[in-house]
């Protein structure tokens, strides 16, 4: 299993802000397909990924046990 936690409007997008998801292996990128695929207008090409509370290329492997954040852009003055 897989933590999943959103934050901010993502959070909103998905309706909670946390679950599990039953894979045992998947790329940063497989990720953000899956949660734009079941959360329509997650707007994941605009998401960074955090595994295990440091930020993820798409191209990282995640894994069972591993703790993933979706953290959207974030904009201040």
């Amino acid at each position: 299993m897989i933590t999943l936690k959103y934050f901010a409007r993502l959070r909103d997008v998905a309706g909670k802000g946390e679950e599990l998801l039953d894979r045992d292996e998947l790329t940063v990128a497989e990720l953000l397909d899956w949660a734009e695929s079941t959360y329509p207008g997650f707007g994941a090409d605009n998401v960074q990924v955090a595994v295990n509370e440091e930020y993820a290329l798409k191209e990282d492997t995640i894994r069972s046990g591993d703790v993933c954040a979706f953290i959207p852009p974030v904009s201040g003055g």
